[in-house]
């Protein structure tokens, strides 16, 4: 919350020495306000005088910034003030034409540190999924009697549906391939994840 003194005229307020000194700071401060908020509304200046003054360099972030920023103009019905009263109106005109853009201040390394850990936790779902995907239902071995007296055996899976030594072979066969493909991918997965550690402890350092 920031209080800005008003414009003081030394004919009416009659101020001298230290308090004539500080009434002209502040005049030379409210009119580098002045000059910056021209510029600001203006959009043609390449250059915003911030730096003009203690009080500008201050409300940067506040006029043209990030900020949100609420200003209020006080004025009073007095004749006597008539001159003080029109030009607070005419400073507020202006002020209120400059456009901020509100947004979080985060350091770039922060923001970047973060889009890294999101990536990250992706690709772990990823091998979650992958790693789930592999798993294989649970099959039961059965031994019977065959018509000859030979020993047959069979395995079922949960469902009880009989699977023959064949196709059973060719299913194990099929899982070991999707496996091993499996651990390259995730090797992969793990080294890209281990360069991206990499990057953001140099950036971090």
């Amino acid at each position: 919350l920031v209080d800005l003194a008003g414009s003081e005229r030394q004919s009416k307020t009659g101020a001298l020495g230290e308090r004539f000194k500080e009434a002209t700071k502040i005049n030379l401060s409210l009119s580098a306000l002045g000059n910056v908020i021209s510029a600001l509304v203006d959009g043609k200046s390449c250059h915003v005088p911030y730096r003009d003054s203690k009080l500008t360099r201050l409300l940067q972030d506040s006029l043209g910034g990030n900020s949100r920023t609420v200003m209020v103009a006080n004025i009073g019905p007095a004749s006597y003030n008539y001159e003080e009263t029109l030009g607070t109106l005419r400073y507020a005109n202006r002020a209120k034409n400059i456009k901020n853009v509100p947004r979080i201040n985060e350091d770039p390394k922060d923001a970047l540190l973060r889009e890294f850990q999101d990536e990250i936790a992706r690709l772990r779902s990823i091998l979650e999924k992958r790693g789930s995907s592999g798993k294989h239902k649970k099959r039961e071995k059965k031994i019977r009697i065959g018509p000859e007296g030979e020993s047959i055996t069979e395995e079922t899976d949960e469902d009880g549906d009989s699977v023959s030594p064949e196709d059973y072979l060719k299913e194990q066969q099929t899982l070991l391939e999707a496996e091993k493909q499996a651990i390259i991918a995730n090797s992969n997965i793990i080294a890209e994840c281990e360069e991206e550690f990499d990057t953001v402890e140099k950036l971090v350092s």
